[in-house]
């Protein structure tokens, strides 16, 4: 898919996960509320649904205007914010399920995915095939690893560089994570 365009006008992302970029942007939170603002999202609330064309548009001004760190900053914020299945209780089962609270999140027509892949009892790799920047997608799920990782394991997460990325025009983009 490519980064910034959602495959449909009606696709949508639910309010939770709107203010992700809110909250992601921490002291800089006007400024979000700016760039959402100018994209037609104006003072998003949980359990409403916005046009997912116009956060995309917000992500795009944001890694255009902001940079590419705080993209990553809000990909954090995602697991605090959006809807999650509710028996995640370890790492492996936090990363598989970002699919499926990505496609709870979203609705209308193709978004997507989060394609898990278990490589080891420490390892996993995930590929996504979504419109959203490689950076966003990289924090959400150090995140994810990070929040249900064992205790006193440091979650690494790196590009697979044997694979295509969306940054360099791909459709996907690979992660390798390890614990």
């Amino acid at each position: 898919m490519k980064t910034f365009v959602a495959s449909s006008p009606k696709v949508e992302v639910n309010g939770e996960t709107i203010y992700s970029i809110i909250d992601g942007m921490g002291v800089f939170k006007t400024t979000a509320i700016k760039i959402l603002s100018e994209n037609g999202i104006v003072d998003p609330k949980p359990g409403q649904w916005y046009s997912q064309q116009s956060w995309l548009n917000a992500f795009k001004n944001i890694s255009e205007k902001v940079g590419q760190s705080t993209l990553y900053n809000i990909g954090q914020k995602i697991p605090e914010n959006a809807k999650f299945p509710p028996e995640i209780n370890d790492i492996h089962k936090a990363l598989s399920a970002i699919d499926m609270a990505y496609h709870m999140n979203h609705r209308n027509g193709e978004i997507g995915e989060y394609k898990y892949e278990k490589t080891g009892e420490r390892s996993a790799k995930i590929t996504c095939t979504n419109p959203y920047p490689d950076e966003f997608d990289k924090g959400l799920i150090f995140q994810m690893g990070r929040k249900f990782a064992p205790a006193g394991a440091a979650v690494a997460i790196k590009y697979d560089e044997t694979k295509p990325n969306r940054s360099k025009g791909s459709d996907s983009t690979t992660y390798l994570v390890s614990w």
